[in-house]
């Protein structure tokens, strides 16, 4: 437990709570939280789902109709035939991480994965006495691993490789012939592969692809969170292959039993057309505010080598105002107003030279958020 950090950012979100209760106006770029409500249609098939529903347990992999409507989603959306048998409905993407962490790692077994990363990552890994061995990434990578990273730093105690694509923090995905290839090696080598897949939906301006398609063989995360923007009704989902289906599902029949029945009745809704036509309009709203925040983060003068290409983060560096970005990110909300997440939630490489902003927030917000931050940084902020 020693080993299990908390999150940093929520020191920022409680101490802007506590400006706002003072009557302050704080900007809050700092969530990964999409600010658009669940969609009408998968409020109103929850609202009718309980009322006509006993609502009991469900199975532990999840109501059949739903593991048959992400089935469907793959081969509408990608093209990619998925048996439903392979579909495990689970408590927000998390429960599908518990779930096959708890199958995949033993005590001592190493888990390749990039640094910056979503911090939970390497903490799933270590809940099964597994060693999260994070491999540093920067942008002309980026940030994201790549075969040379694995032929370097795989070792005889490595069991799998897990990566996000797009990616938290850097919004930034894998392109699909890399993926192919550490799919490929990794297998060749007797281990595993896992695509973290959350943001799945949100990319601008590349095909939208998934690693299902390359392969029957790995193992894809997803979520009802961030694209469907359902993130409180914890709802995700794990494709696995057949054969580790059956000892994954007594694994979540002992931990969870099974997950919210009136969540996975609503989802059933979250596919139908008319949901994902409004899901794709917000996801284009998404695009615009990053359109936006990227060249307005590069003239007040953040380092943003790239342009997130998905996800609604930005990964900036802000060594030109401070060497402690935990420190910028503090002085930036007592004295603008404006809330961020330093870069030490994401791994220990080289976090104190970055912040992430999350543009889940109305464009009027950022828009004002910029303009603190210039002047906050006109006077010499950091």
């Amino acid at each position: 437990m020693d080993e299990i950090e908390p999150f940093h950012v929520m020191e920022i979100g409680r101490r802007a709570a506590e400006l706002e209760a003072t009557g302050r106006r704080v900007i809050h770029l700092e969530i990964g939280q999409p600010d658009f409500a669940a969609p009408p249609q998968v409020i109103e098939a929850a609202v009718a789902a309980i009322r006509s529903e006993s609502m009991g347990y469900t199975a532990a992999l999840g109501i059949s109709p739903l593991r048959r409507a992400i089935s469907r989603f793959y081969q509408d959306r990608y093209g990619v035939d998925v048996d439903p048998g392979r579909v495990m409905v689970t408590a927000g993407a998390s429960g599908a991480f518990v779930i096959a962490m708890g199958a995949l790692v033993d005590p001592g077994d190493e888990v390749l994965m990039p640094d910056p990363c979503y911090p939970c990552n390497r903490h799933f890994v270590r809940l099964f006495g597994g060693v999260a061995r994070t491999v540093p990434v920067g942008a002309s990578q980026r940030y994201q691993l790549s075969l040379a990273d694995l032929e370097r730093h795989w070792t005889s105690r490595s069991r799998g490789v897990l990566l996000a694509s797009p990616s938290n923090p850097t919004g930034t995905t894998v392109p699909r012939a890399e993926l192919a290839e550490m799919i490929d090696w990794t297998r060749a080598r007797g281990g595993w592969v896992m695509v973290d897949e959350i943001y799945n939906g949100l990319t601008y301006g590349a095909k939208e692809e998934t690693a299902l398609s390359l392969s029957d063989e790995i193992f894809v995360v997803n979520s009802f969170s961030k694209y469907f923007n359902m993130t409180g009704w914890r709802l995700g989902w794990l494709v696995a292959p057949e054969r580790y289906v059956r000892e994954m599902e007594r694994l979540a029949q002992n931990a969870f039993i099974c997950v919210s029945a009136p969540a996975q009745h609503a989802a059933l809704a979250a596919f139908r057309p008319d949901t994902v036509a409004v899901l794709d309009a917000r996801r284009d709203e998404f695009r615009r505010r990053r359109d936006f925040l990227v060249p307005a983060l590069r003239e007040l003068g953040f380092d943003v080598p790239l342009t997130p290409d998905g996800a609604f983060y930005v990964y900036a560096g802000c060594t030109r105002f401070s060497g402690d970005s935990h420190g910028f990110a503090l002085a930036a909300l007592e004295n603008a107003g404006v809330a961020f997440t330093p870069g030490l939630d994401f791994g220990s490489n080289h976090p104190e030279r970055y912040v992430r902003f999350a543009y889940t927030r109305a464009m009027s917000d950022i828009e004002e958020g910029v303009e603190r931050l210039r002047t906050f940084l006109r006077a010499g902020g950091g």
